[in-house]
């Protein structure tokens, strides 16, 4: 059946088995395709958009297991089940309304007795699919990041094509209470078979309409609902949602408010004690309280004052004195409720001095350790040496603490040299992973030699800065060119980009300045073989695969370094597909760069989210668009969340802990333990696997894989704060402000060294030079 935008087919089992915007080129099919399942021998067909599981007065039943009764007209299908002989379930399909899907939801007491239904999840599966196609235009054209925001009255949830050009799928609920969504993930992952690309999957996901969660299951989340429903006799609750095209985020929220949603704007991270602003537009609702709820289990509450600006659009400020995760709750006059969650943290230097400190006392193994002189988790990836940069790092920009500098110098030298390197070999590699090395590893040890470099010989003690800095362009070396590896992996490799683009110009610059003159040639040359190559192949979109299939370990440091080396056509293609991976939602937490396989749920990734970003930022810079800048910013916000020892609604971290995964999910239908917490991926030890190879135990430290992505932080948006101008109103990006009178005092969150920047509609310019300050007084008049 079909209007003048959609096509849907229904299958005779009741579950959809397409949707497909008429006028879309590549002809995507929005729902997960079964086809595709049987394909690629996935065995999750009882999962697809329409089939559900229900648990009534405690039996549990899964649709895909019943036959429902169809009734099919010209442009509407009604899907009905009978369950138990107690509870009529039914969808109701309708296109009669040009441009949209009308779905309905509806469950129905067929008795004379109450009903308690302890979870109803109804399955959302639209496409979010990392195909196994090396044709990566099926990944970018036909498949979906997908961004709830999930409110009580008022979610929404947008399917964002990763092409970012070719049209969306946003879904509104207009009628019924959403608890939460839900994802499953199914992949296929073959990393130790020395396979390249390795790994492809897909999420599933679920709307929770009542439940989730198994009876006795307990986590922090006290944010977002968990409660049972109960239908009274010969009653029905129903749910309904409108599933329409948008062409942008603005246009997204732009739908929202036509179905009679309101939208709010907020602050994704504040900082404690600073001005925090939201604005609501409610449309066609009457805003009569705001109520925030803060603390353990949320019990920390406080109504907030706000100014009503125009008829149903309302602005409010407060100063957060609590730590931690905020639900801002707004309720409206006809008794409907929407929110936002935002998050509260410390001043970020000191975030990021406490979590030095914690790496430099408590990780640290030295001579006498398990491991001499290697930090702790012990991996073979060379990510796990980020932590080791960013020790480097803040006592290059903060306070200088030699012995901190001197435990990382002690560990490159006896630890990483010997250990990736046969004899300490430069040219000669040791196979970590069984029969193969990676090249990724690599950039990680040339950027620690790199930053150990920039030390002065009075704070190193075992090798001068000059040394340092030919090691890392042996290693570098190494990295980039094919001729120096034998195997076919390690020649595909070296010819990817990488986190290297982050200081491949600070590299280039020393070599050059300390007449390592043959050194800054060669990796001169390969960096604009490689740039160029892939500029001249955009169209391709062969960088976006990595090891894995469709990945923003790929085309996140593509658009990063195609930005680095002056290439503005090359950064805006990649760039698309940066704003496409990166969330929009009510919640920071769904704001993070779109991944999923270190969680098996959609997750917060600390390590390639913060390099997405930095290479978001990166684009910004070179194109000057602030829909870079933004989209940056709402990664970022979100990427702190791992470092966050102040969270209420995950499990406690120490001072100075990280975790390099949140499951975003919840719940995370694959380990329900996991959902909205925080962990690394040992815990998936126990689920035996490719986990089992990678770890030793399911208790090892979560933050393995963390570092590299706050140095890279620190190296960007970490130092500048921009003061926004836009449709008359003011706003600022890595900080706050407050205005008095005709002039605007611009407060930073930068942890250190600073610029301010002005962003209006004539352009980005300059407010200051190099500044240590943390505020800027602006004066609106000039």
């Amino acid at each position: 059946m079909e209007n003048n935008k959609l096509q849907m087919q229904v299958h005779p089992q009741g579950y959809v088995q397409s949707l497909v915007m008429k006028d879309d080129p590549y002809h995507m099919n929005w729902v997960i395709d079964n086809e595709y399942l049987k394909e690629a021998s996935f065995n999750e067909s009882d999962k697809l958009f329409g089939e559900f599981t229900i648990t009534i007065d405690g039996e549990t039943i899964n649709s895909a297991d019943n036959y429902p009764q169809m009734i099919t007209k010209k442009q509407r299908v009604l899907v009905t089940y009978e369950l138990l002989q107690k509870v009529e379930v039914k969808f109701d399909y309708d296109l009669s309304i040009n441009d949209q899907l009308n779905w309905n939801i509806s469950l129905h007491n067929l008795t004379t007795e109450d009903i308690k239904i302890n979870n109803f999840g109804v399955w959302l599966s639209l496409a979010y699919v990392m195909f196994r196609d090396k044709n990566v235009a099926k990944n970018i054209h036909e498949s979906a990041a997908v961004y709830p925001s999930i409110s009580r009255d008022f979610t929404k949830i947008n399917a964002v094509r990763r092409d970012n050009q070719s049209g969306n799928l946003g879904i509104y609920q207009t009628a019924g209470q959403t608890l939460s969504v839900g994802t499953y993930a199914a992949y296929n992952n073959l990393f130790f078979e020395n396979v390249s690309p390795s790994l492809d999957g897909m999420l599933f996901h679920q709307l929770i309409l009542a439940g989730g969660y198994d009876d006795h299951f307990e986590n922090n989340d006290w944010i977002y609902d968990k409660s049972p429903i109960t239908i009274k006799p010969n009653t029905s609750i129903d749910w309904h949602y409108v599933i329409t095209k948008n062409n942008s985020k603005q246009e997204f929220y732009k739908k929202a408010s036509e179905v009679g949603q309101p939208t709010i704007s907020y602050q994704p991270l504040n900082i404690v004690h600073q001005p925090s602003y939201l604005t609501l537009n409610g449309h066609a609702h009457e805003l009569v309280a705001i109520t925030t709820y803060a603390g353990e289990a949320g019990k920390q509450k406080a109504k907030l004052q706000f100014q009503q600006q125009l008829p149903n659009q309302y602005q409010v400020s407060f100063k957060p004195t609590i730590l931690g995760e905020h639900k801002i709750v707004f309720d409206f006059s006809d008794g409907t409720q929407d929110s936002v969650v935002l998050n509260v943290m410390n001043p970020l230097n000191e975030v990021i001095d406490k979590r030095v400190k914690y790496i430099s006392e408590n990780l640290y193994q030295g001579k006498d350790g398990e491991t001499p002189y290697a930090f702790t988790p012990i991996s073979n990836q060379g990510e796990s040496l980020g932590k080791l940069s960013l020790v480097l790092k803040k006592n290059l920009m903060g306070i200088l603490d030699k012995e901190q500098v001197r435990q990382v110098e002690a560990s490159a030298v006896n630890y990483v040299r010997p250990k990736w390197f046969n004899n300490g070999d430069f040219k000669k590699p040791n196979k970590l992973y069984g029969d193969f090395y990676r090249c990724m590893d690599f950039e990680y040890i040339a950027h620690l030699f790199l930053l150990l470099s920039d030390f002065d010989d009075e704070t190193l003690l075992l090798n001068s800065p000059k040394d340092y800095l030919q090691w890392a362009a042996d290693v570098f070396m190494l990295r980039v060119n094919p001729d120096f590896h034998e195997t076919e992996r390690g020649k595909e490799e070296a010819r990817m980009l990488g986190v290297y683009f982050l200081y491949i110009q600070d590299l280039l610059k020393k070599l050059k300045r300390h007449g390592l003159t043959d050194y800054y040639e060669k990796i001169n040359d390969l960096w604009q073989q490689v740039t160029c190559k892939i500029d001249e192949n955009r169209t391709t979109y062969q960088a976006a695969i990595t090891e894995h299939y469709f990945d923003n370990a790929g085309f996140g440091p593509t658009a990063g370094a195609l930005s680095e080396a002056g290439f503005k056509d090359g950064a805006r293609t990649y760039g698309q597909l940066l704003l496409a991976n990166i969330g929009y939602s009510n919640d920071f937490r769904v704001q993070n760069p779109d991944r999923w396989w270190e969680a098996l749920a959609y997750m917060i990734h600390s390590l390639w989210g913060g390099v997405t970003a930095a290479a978001t930022f990166k684009v910004y810079e070179v194109l000057k668009n602030p829909a870079y800048l933004q989209a940056s910013y709402r990664a970022t916000a979100a990427i702190m969340y791992c470092y966050d020892t102040n969270s209420v609604t995950t499990d406690k971290l120490d001072e100075g802990m990280a975790a390099s995964t949140y499951a975003v999910a919840g719940p995370h239908l694959n380990r329900p333990d996991l959902s909205r917490n925080r962990f690394g991926q040992s815990t998936f030890y126990s689920d035996g696997g490719i986990f089992a190879k990678l770890f030793n135990s399911a208790n090892e430290t979560p933050d393995w894989d963390m570092g590299e992505e706050l140095v890279a932080y620190l190296d960007g948006i970490g130092q500048r704060t921009y003061l926004v101008h836009q449709n008359n109103q003011w706003s600022v990006i890595n900080g706050t402000y407050e205005q008095q009178e005709n002039q605007i005092n611009v407060i930073s969150f930068a942890p250190y060294q600073k610029e301010f920047w002005l962003i209006d509609e004539t352009g980005t310019k300059p407010l200051t030079g190099s500044t240590l300050s943390k505020n800027h007084l602006f004066d609106i008049n000039k």
